[in-house]
Protein backbone atom coordinates (compact mmCIF):
# COMPACT_ATOMS: atom_id res chain seq x y z
CA UNK A 1 0.00 0.00 0.00
CA UNK A 2 0.94 3.76 -0.90
CA UNK A 3 1.47 5.51 1.98
CA UNK A 4 0.44 9.71 1.25
CA UNK A 5 3.70 10.89 2.67
CA UNK A 6 7.11 10.08 1.14
CA UNK A 7 9.79 9.08 3.64
CA UNK A 8 11.84 11.98 3.30
CA UNK A 9 8.92 14.35 4.07
CA UNK A 10 8.22 12.09 7.20
CA UNK A 11 11.65 11.54 8.54
CA UNK A 12 11.83 15.88 8.28
CA UNK A 13 8.41 15.86 9.71
CA UNK A 14 9.59 13.48 12.79
CA UNK A 15 12.54 15.62 13.57
CA UNK A 16 10.46 18.68 13.50
CA UNK A 17 7.92 17.11 16.19
CA UNK A 18 11.32 15.78 18.07
CA UNK A 19 12.37 19.93 18.42
CA UNK A 20 8.67 20.71 19.32
CA UNK A 21 8.66 18.27 21.68
CA UNK A 22 11.79 19.54 23.41
CA UNK A 23 10.77 23.08 23.41
CA UNK A 24 7.22 21.90 25.01
CA UNK A 25 9.20 20.63 28.13
CA UNK A 26 11.16 23.19 28.63
CA UNK A 27 8.71 25.65 28.46
CA UNK A 28 6.30 23.72 30.77
CA UNK A 29 8.91 21.75 32.63
CA UNK A 30 11.09 23.92 32.79
CA UNK A 31 9.85 26.87 34.88
CA UNK A 32 8.99 24.51 37.36
CA UNK A 33 12.83 23.07 37.37
CA UNK A 34 13.57 26.91 37.91
CA UNK A 35 10.78 27.29 40.28
CA UNK A 36 12.57 24.34 42.41
CA UNK A 37 16.09 25.77 41.93
CA UNK A 38 15.11 28.77 43.49
CA UNK A 39 12.75 27.62 46.42
CA UNK A 40 15.48 28.08 49.20
CA UNK A 41 16.87 30.99 48.69
CA UNK A 42 13.33 33.16 47.33
CA UNK A 43 11.14 31.58 50.65
CA UNK A 44 12.06 32.33 53.76
CA UNK A 45 9.92 30.62 56.04
CA UNK A 46 7.65 27.87 55.88
CA UNK A 47 4.59 29.75 54.50
CA UNK A 48 7.12 31.48 51.63
CA UNK A 49 8.26 27.75 50.80
CA UNK A 50 4.59 26.46 50.90
CA UNK A 51 3.61 29.43 48.32
CA UNK A 52 6.69 29.27 46.00
CA UNK A 53 6.41 24.81 45.81
CA UNK A 54 2.24 25.73 45.20
CA UNK A 55 2.68 27.61 42.65
CA UNK A 56 4.08 24.86 40.51
CA UNK A 57 2.25 22.32 42.63
CA UNK A 58 -1.55 22.04 40.81
CA UNK A 59 0.60 21.44 36.89
CA UNK A 60 3.58 19.82 37.60
CA UNK A 61 3.08 16.29 37.61
CA UNK A 62 1.29 16.94 33.94
CA UNK A 63 4.68 18.60 32.47
CA UNK A 64 6.57 15.87 33.30
CA UNK A 65 4.46 14.08 30.47
CA UNK A 66 6.49 16.46 28.05
CA UNK A 67 9.77 15.05 28.97
CA UNK A 68 8.56 10.98 28.95
CA UNK A 69 6.68 11.71 25.24
CA UNK A 70 10.15 13.24 24.12
CA UNK A 71 11.99 9.81 25.20
CA UNK A 72 9.71 7.89 23.87
CA UNK A 73 9.70 9.87 20.68
CA UNK A 74 12.93 9.02 20.28
CA UNK A 75 12.79 5.46 20.96
CA UNK A 76 10.25 5.15 18.44
CA UNK A 77 11.31 7.26 15.69
CA UNK A 78 14.93 7.28 15.81
CA UNK A 79 15.95 3.99 17.80
CA UNK A 80 19.24 3.91 16.85
CA UNK A 81 19.61 7.08 18.05
CA UNK A 82 17.89 6.27 21.76
CA UNK A 83 20.64 3.35 21.71
CA UNK A 84 23.37 5.03 20.88
CA UNK A 85 22.93 8.24 23.08
CA UNK A 86 21.18 6.70 26.01
CA UNK A 87 23.42 3.85 26.57
CA UNK A 88 26.67 6.44 26.49
CA UNK A 89 25.05 8.73 28.39
CA UNK A 90 24.17 6.15 31.10
CA UNK A 91 25.44 7.33 34.01
CA UNK A 92 24.27 11.16 33.40
CA UNK A 93 20.86 9.81 32.70
CA UNK A 94 20.74 7.72 36.09
CA UNK A 95 21.69 11.42 37.47
CA UNK A 96 19.30 12.47 35.98
CA UNK A 97 16.66 10.20 36.81
CA UNK A 98 17.80 9.88 40.28
CA UNK A 99 17.13 13.70 40.80
CA UNK A 100 13.78 14.10 39.23
CA UNK A 101 12.70 10.63 41.44
CA UNK A 102 13.31 13.47 44.59
CA UNK A 103 11.21 15.89 42.85
CA UNK A 104 7.39 13.99 43.20
CA UNK A 105 8.58 12.46 46.55
CA UNK A 106 9.89 15.86 47.94
CA UNK A 107 6.12 17.27 46.28
CA UNK A 108 4.16 14.26 48.45
CA UNK A 109 6.51 14.02 51.48
CA UNK A 110 7.29 17.39 52.44
CA UNK A 111 4.43 18.90 54.47
CA UNK A 112 3.73 15.41 55.91
CA UNK A 113 5.27 16.66 59.19
CA UNK A 114 5.28 19.91 60.96
CA UNK A 115 9.32 19.42 62.09
CA UNK A 116 11.39 22.12 60.64
CA UNK A 117 13.91 19.62 59.92
CA UNK A 118 11.90 17.81 57.99
CA UNK A 119 10.63 19.90 55.81
CA UNK A 120 14.12 21.99 54.91
CA UNK A 121 15.36 18.52 53.94
CA UNK A 122 12.50 18.13 51.24
CA UNK A 123 13.17 21.77 50.17
CA UNK A 124 16.54 20.90 49.29
CA UNK A 125 15.90 17.75 47.60
CA UNK A 126 13.19 19.82 45.66
CA UNK A 127 16.49 22.18 44.79
CA UNK A 128 18.64 18.98 43.94
CA UNK A 129 15.69 17.33 41.81
CA UNK A 130 15.72 20.63 40.04
CA UNK A 131 18.86 22.07 39.31
CA UNK A 132 20.71 18.90 38.64
CA UNK A 133 18.25 18.05 35.34
CA UNK A 134 18.55 21.74 34.18
CA UNK A 135 22.68 21.43 34.30
CA UNK A 136 22.56 17.94 33.12
CA UNK A 137 20.33 18.17 30.00
CA UNK A 138 22.49 21.62 29.22
CA UNK A 139 25.63 19.55 29.10
CA UNK A 140 24.15 16.39 26.94
CA UNK A 141 22.97 18.84 24.40
CA UNK A 142 26.43 20.46 24.81
CA UNK A 143 27.95 16.56 23.80
CA UNK A 144 25.33 16.56 21.12
CA UNK A 145 26.79 19.37 19.45
CA UNK A 146 30.54 18.62 19.99
CA UNK A 147 30.05 15.06 18.70
CA UNK A 148 29.85 12.14 20.81
CA UNK A 149 32.57 9.02 21.15
CA UNK A 150 30.37 6.32 19.83
CA UNK A 151 31.06 3.72 16.62
CA UNK A 152 29.26 1.55 15.34
CA UNK A 153 30.38 -1.69 13.52
CA UNK A 154 29.45 -3.32 10.56
CA UNK A 155 26.50 -4.79 12.14
CA UNK A 156 25.37 -1.00 12.74
CA UNK A 157 25.87 -2.23 16.50
CA UNK A 158 27.10 1.32 18.72
CA UNK A 159 29.38 0.88 21.18
CA UNK A 160 30.13 4.23 23.45
CA UNK A 161 34.07 4.70 23.79
CA UNK A 162 33.80 7.87 26.33
CA UNK A 163 33.42 7.92 30.00
CA UNK A 164 31.06 10.06 32.45
CA UNK A 165 33.88 12.40 33.58
CA UNK A 166 34.65 13.31 29.80
CA UNK A 167 31.19 14.78 29.58
CA UNK A 168 32.29 17.26 31.48
CA UNK A 169 34.37 20.25 28.88
CA UNK A 170 34.64 24.04 29.10
CA UNK A 171 31.97 23.79 26.21
CA UNK A 172 29.07 21.64 27.31
CA UNK A 173 29.57 22.97 30.83
CA UNK A 174 28.91 26.59 29.39
CA UNK A 175 25.66 25.02 27.80
CA UNK A 176 24.90 23.03 31.19
CA UNK A 177 25.13 27.05 32.74
CA UNK A 178 22.96 28.73 29.73
CA UNK A 179 20.07 25.48 30.50
CA UNK A 180 20.01 26.70 33.97
CA UNK A 181 20.45 30.07 33.79
CA UNK A 182 17.34 29.78 31.12
CA UNK A 183 15.11 27.84 33.08
CA UNK A 184 16.19 29.86 36.48
CA UNK A 185 14.66 33.29 33.89
CA UNK A 186 11.69 31.22 33.10
CA UNK A 187 11.04 30.31 37.34
CA UNK A 188 11.56 33.75 38.04
CA UNK A 189 9.06 35.09 35.40
CA UNK A 190 6.39 32.17 36.20
CA UNK A 191 6.76 32.84 39.77
CA UNK A 192 6.34 36.41 38.93
CA UNK A 193 2.61 35.57 37.26
CA UNK A 194 2.00 33.17 39.86
CA UNK A 195 3.15 33.68 43.70
CA UNK A 196 1.08 36.64 45.27
CA UNK A 197 3.24 39.85 45.16
CA UNK A 198 5.43 40.37 47.98
CA UNK A 199 8.29 39.19 49.50
CA UNK A 200 8.85 36.09 47.47
CA UNK A 201 8.46 38.14 44.01
CA UNK A 202 10.81 40.88 44.73
CA UNK A 203 12.98 38.27 45.46
CA UNK A 204 12.24 36.02 42.55
CA UNK A 205 12.38 39.49 40.61
CA UNK A 206 16.30 39.67 41.44
CA UNK A 207 17.26 36.26 40.85
CA UNK A 208 15.67 36.37 37.36
CA UNK A 209 17.18 39.66 36.24
CA UNK A 210 20.98 37.97 37.22
CA UNK A 211 19.77 34.92 35.31
CA UNK A 212 18.45 37.00 32.43
CA UNK A 213 21.93 38.71 32.22
CA UNK A 214 23.60 35.14 32.23
CA UNK A 215 21.32 33.69 29.55
CA UNK A 216 22.41 36.42 27.35
CA UNK A 217 26.18 36.50 28.28
CA UNK A 218 26.28 32.58 28.18
CA UNK A 219 24.47 32.17 24.70
CA UNK A 220 26.96 34.26 23.23
CA UNK A 221 30.00 32.81 24.66
CA UNK A 222 28.74 29.16 24.26
CA UNK A 223 28.40 30.54 20.24
CA UNK A 224 31.65 31.62 19.91
CA UNK A 225 33.17 28.54 21.78
CA UNK A 226 31.13 26.68 18.97
CA UNK A 227 32.99 28.06 16.06
CA UNK A 228 35.65 25.62 16.61
CA UNK A 229 32.79 22.68 16.32
CA UNK A 230 30.88 21.03 13.16
CA UNK A 231 30.74 18.11 10.99
CA UNK A 232 29.73 18.26 7.12
CA UNK A 233 28.00 15.58 4.67
CA UNK A 234 30.42 15.04 1.55
CA UNK A 235 28.70 14.00 -1.47
CA UNK A 236 24.94 13.02 -1.58
CA UNK A 237 22.42 11.67 0.62
CA UNK A 238 19.28 10.37 -0.54
CA UNK A 239 16.81 11.30 1.71
CA UNK A 240 14.46 8.22 1.47
CA UNK A 241 17.42 5.22 1.18
CA UNK A 242 17.63 2.49 3.81
CA UNK A 243 18.64 3.77 7.92
CA UNK A 244 21.92 3.00 7.70
CA UNK A 245 24.52 5.89 9.02
CA UNK A 246 27.93 4.05 7.53
CA UNK A 247 26.44 4.60 4.38
CA UNK A 248 27.05 8.54 4.14
CA UNK A 249 30.68 10.06 4.18
CA UNK A 250 30.92 12.76 6.97
CA UNK A 251 33.78 14.96 7.87
CA UNK A 252 34.62 16.97 10.91
CA UNK A 253 34.73 20.69 10.09
CA UNK A 254 35.08 23.24 12.67
CA UNK A 255 32.60 26.42 12.19
CA UNK A 256 30.17 23.90 10.13
CA UNK A 257 27.35 24.34 13.05
CA UNK A 258 27.27 28.17 11.43
CA UNK A 259 26.29 26.58 7.40
CA UNK A 260 22.94 26.54 7.60
CA UNK A 261 22.77 30.10 8.72
CA UNK A 262 24.24 31.42 5.57
CA UNK A 263 22.11 29.15 3.15
CA UNK A 264 19.11 29.34 4.83
CA UNK A 265 18.69 33.08 6.21
CA UNK A 266 15.27 32.38 7.54
CA UNK A 267 16.69 30.17 10.45
CA UNK A 268 18.53 33.49 12.22
CA UNK A 269 15.24 33.88 13.89
CA UNK A 270 15.82 31.17 16.21
CA UNK A 271 19.17 32.97 17.93
CA UNK A 272 17.45 36.03 17.40
CA UNK A 273 14.76 34.78 19.50
CA UNK A 274 17.02 33.84 22.17
CA UNK A 275 19.20 36.89 22.50
CA UNK A 276 15.62 38.83 22.45
CA UNK A 277 13.59 36.96 24.09
CA UNK A 278 16.08 36.78 27.08
CA UNK A 279 16.58 41.07 26.65
CA UNK A 280 12.32 41.24 27.36
CA UNK A 281 12.08 38.50 30.17
CA UNK A 282 14.64 40.72 31.62
CA UNK A 283 13.32 44.05 31.10
CA UNK A 284 10.03 42.68 31.78
CA UNK A 285 11.10 41.56 35.27
CA UNK A 286 12.70 44.72 36.05
CA UNK A 287 9.75 46.89 35.02
CA UNK A 288 7.58 44.37 36.72
CA UNK A 289 5.60 43.58 33.57
CA UNK A 290 4.70 40.08 34.31
CA UNK A 291 3.70 38.79 31.63
CA UNK A 292 6.36 40.07 29.10
CA UNK A 293 8.47 38.93 31.20
CA UNK A 294 7.09 35.12 30.86
CA UNK A 295 6.52 35.61 27.22
CA UNK A 296 10.04 36.52 26.95
CA UNK A 297 11.16 34.20 28.81
CA UNK A 298 9.61 31.32 27.01
CA UNK A 299 10.54 33.15 22.95
CA UNK A 300 14.10 32.37 24.67
CA UNK A 301 13.92 29.08 25.56
CA UNK A 302 12.29 27.88 22.19
CA UNK A 303 14.93 29.78 20.63
CA UNK A 304 18.19 28.72 21.95
CA UNK A 305 16.43 24.96 21.52
CA UNK A 306 15.68 25.51 18.16
CA UNK A 307 19.45 27.41 17.56
CA UNK A 308 20.50 23.97 18.31
CA UNK A 309 18.32 21.83 16.07
CA UNK A 310 18.54 23.87 13.46
CA UNK A 311 22.54 24.85 13.32
CA UNK A 312 23.17 20.74 12.99
CA UNK A 313 20.72 19.59 10.64
CA UNK A 314 20.45 17.27 8.91
CA UNK A 315 22.64 15.69 11.44
CA UNK A 316 20.80 14.40 14.89
CA UNK A 317 24.13 12.80 16.58
CA UNK A 318 27.76 13.25 15.17
CA UNK A 319 30.44 10.79 16.29
CA UNK A 320 34.03 12.06 17.12
CA UNK A 321 35.97 8.77 17.14
CA UNK A 322 34.11 7.95 13.67
CA UNK A 323 32.87 10.33 11.79
CA UNK A 324 31.02 7.92 9.24
CA UNK A 325 29.05 6.85 12.43
CA UNK A 326 27.20 9.57 13.07
CA UNK A 327 23.19 9.79 12.55
CA UNK A 328 21.38 11.84 9.98
CA UNK A 329 18.24 12.59 9.73
CA UNK A 330 17.99 10.70 6.53
CA UNK A 331 19.42 7.73 7.50
CA UNK A 332 18.50 6.90 11.14
CA UNK A 333 14.85 6.76 11.89
CA UNK A 334 12.46 3.92 11.94
CA UNK A 335 10.80 2.36 9.09
CA UNK A 336 8.39 4.46 6.56
CA UNK A 337 5.63 2.70 7.86
CA UNK A 338 6.27 3.27 11.42
CA UNK A 339 7.17 7.00 11.07
CA UNK A 340 3.73 7.29 9.37
CA UNK A 341 1.30 5.65 11.71
CA UNK A 342 3.13 7.33 14.92
CA UNK A 343 2.09 10.77 13.20
CA UNK A 344 -1.62 9.20 12.90
CA UNK A 345 -1.45 8.91 16.33
CA UNK A 346 0.56 12.26 17.37
CA UNK A 347 -2.34 13.69 14.84
CA UNK A 348 -5.30 12.17 17.09
CA UNK A 349 -4.27 12.43 20.92
CA UNK A 350 -1.99 15.60 20.29
CA UNK A 351 -4.70 18.13 19.88
CA UNK A 352 -6.71 16.11 22.76
CA UNK A 353 -3.23 16.59 24.76
CA UNK A 354 -2.95 20.40 24.40
CA UNK A 355 -6.50 20.96 24.46
CA UNK A 356 -6.63 19.41 28.43
CA UNK A 357 -3.50 20.97 29.18
CA UNK A 358 -4.99 24.62 28.13
CA UNK A 359 -8.11 23.52 30.26
CA UNK A 360 -6.03 22.89 33.43
CA UNK A 361 -3.81 26.07 33.53
CA UNK A 362 -7.32 28.01 32.58
CA UNK A 363 -9.25 26.72 35.18
CA UNK A 364 -6.29 26.70 38.36
CA UNK A 365 -5.34 30.05 36.99
CA UNK A 366 -4.59 32.73 39.34
CA UNK A 367 -2.38 33.87 41.78
CA UNK A 368 -1.34 31.32 44.78
CA UNK A 369 -2.06 33.37 48.08
CA UNK A 370 -0.54 32.82 51.81
CA UNK A 371 -4.66 33.20 52.98
CA UNK A 372 -5.30 30.14 50.89
CA UNK A 373 -2.41 27.96 52.57
CA UNK A 374 -4.43 27.92 55.83
CA UNK A 375 -8.20 26.92 54.43
CA UNK A 376 -7.50 24.62 51.12
CA UNK A 377 -6.75 21.31 52.14
CA UNK A 378 -5.57 20.48 48.86
CA UNK A 379 -2.09 22.66 48.92
CA UNK A 380 0.99 21.01 49.64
Amino acid sequence: MELPLDYPTLRLIWWGLLGVLLIGFALTDGFDMGVGALLPFIGRNDDERRTVINTIGATWEGNQVWFITGGAAIFAAWPMVYGASFSGFYLAMFLVLSAMIMRPVAFKYRSKRPDAKWRSFWDWSLFVGSFVPALVFGVAVGNVLQGVPVRLDSDLRSTYHGSFFELFTPFTLVCGLLSTAMLVLHGSAWLAVKAEKGPIVDRARKFGLIAGVASIVLFALGGLLAMRLGFRVEGVVDPAGPSNPLRATVVAAPGAWFDNFGRYPWMTIAPVLGFVGAAFATFGLWKRQEGLAFGGSSASAAGVIATSGLSMFPFILPSTVDAHSSFLVWNASSSHTTLFIMLVVVVVLMPVVLAYTAFVYRVLWGRTSSAALKSDPALY
